[in-house]
């Protein structure tokens, strides 16, 4: 009798995959540097080509010619644009986005005191955006041609047709002046602003870390609007898009063959047809979100909300440059991250594409 073959060893397997992951994980890091590196370029040069010169916006037009040329050597402007631009990465890579000419402030800390004020509005209009958006384009694609389709259709087009400032003028002046139900413009009440230690920056989550629930309601109430116009924008997007990603699946022959074979109506559209789409979903869901945090100006205005919105608006309109550079440097950021998320959550939701 021939001897029994002996079990391959699990070593090579086990080295082949961490150098596997190794890769995986290094080229995750390489692409991630390189495109914040261009993100980079993009906001120096634009900087540069943009008719406003940083020195007089420094030192003001009616500074002698003297003061002039010693304040554009200190900026070092007066440098090679290659050897401008190594100090921009460094710069920004330390932390140093400049200082604010509006505030007067340093960037980061203005973009750390208002970009928490949009990631809190955003993030619940996103979550309100999923919670109803999906189950409506899965319903509208089960119910096609019907009139709960239609309605969610016409949902959509008034999302993409009515204008953000409208809709939030007409907000205020009937859930706020009108009904009473939610707070003003603002973040706050004002003779609540303040009483709260800042921790994190998220209001609402800084009065439930101080255990106050009076200012936790009122930061509700004022909150609650402004994301919710944000949701329904998000809301009309990705119910479409859902509706039009089940009706993709619903004609494809597996799910004819399972309701042949007798599986529930329910099971075949969350089970077989919705399962499939789960990784386009990741795409839209991650776009609107990256879309509600840097595309919320509108809102943000109407509302008063100080976001990073308001800042990048007030900062164009006032010439600060260090102020728009920086903030469109941190909304890139927050593209490439919620980009690159994306793509770890493809491998988690899609075994092939690992």
């Amino acid at each position: 009798m021939a001897a029994p073959t002996p079990p391959i060893s699990e070593g090579p397997r086990a080295r082949h995959r961490a150098w596997d992951g190794g890769t995986a994980v290094l080229r995750f890091a390489t692409v991630t540097a390189l495109t914040f590196l261009g993100l980079l370029a993009i906001t120096f040069f634009i900087g540069r080509i943009v008719p406003i010169d940083p020195v007089v916006a420094v030192v003001g037009d009616r500074a002698s010619q003297e003061v002039y040329l010693a304040t554009r050597e200190a900026l070092g402007l007066d440098r090679p644009l290659l050897v401008q631009f190594a100090i921009y990465v460094r710069d920004v890579v330390t932390g140093d986005l400049g200082t604010s000419l509006t505030t007067g402030r340093p960037v980061v800390e203005d973009l750390k005191r208002f970009f928490p004020a949009t990631f809190e509005m955003a993030t619940l209009g996103i979550l309100i955006g999923v919670s109803l958006g999906v189950p409506m384009g899965v319903t509208a694609a089960a119910r096609a041609g019907s009139w709960i389709d239609q309605v969610i259709r016409v949902l959509g087009l008034l999302g993409y047709a009515v204008p953000a400032f409208w809709m939030g003028l007409v907000a205020l002046a009937v859930f706020y002046a009108g009904l009473g139900w939610v707070g003003g413009p603002g973040r706050i009440d004002i003779f609540y602003d303040g009483v709260v230690p800042t921790v994190t920056g998220l209001l609402t989550v800084d009065a439930l870390i101080a255990g106050d629930w009076q200012i936790f309601r009122n930061a509700v109430s004022h909150l609650v609007l402004p994301s919710a116009i944000l949701g329904f924008f998000s809301l009309a997007y990705i119910a479409r898009m859902t509706r039009s990603f089940m009706l993709d699946q619903l004609g494809q022959e597996f799910v004819t063959t399972a309701r042949v074979k007798g599986v529930s109506p329910r099971a075949v559209i969350w089970k077989h047809a919705f399962y499939p789409i789960r990784v386009q979903l990741v795409t839209v869901i991650g776009l609107s979100y990256a879309v509600l945090l840097e595309g919320s100006v509108m809102v943000e205005i109407v509302f008063s909300w100080p976001g990073i919105g308001n800042y990048l608006t007030t900062a164009l309109l006032r010439a600060d440059m260090n102020a728009v550079l920086g903030a469109t440097i941190l909304i890139g950021t927050v593209f490439i991250v919620i980009n690159r998320l994306s793509d770890v959550l493809y491998r988690v939701f899609d075994p092939r594409s690992r």
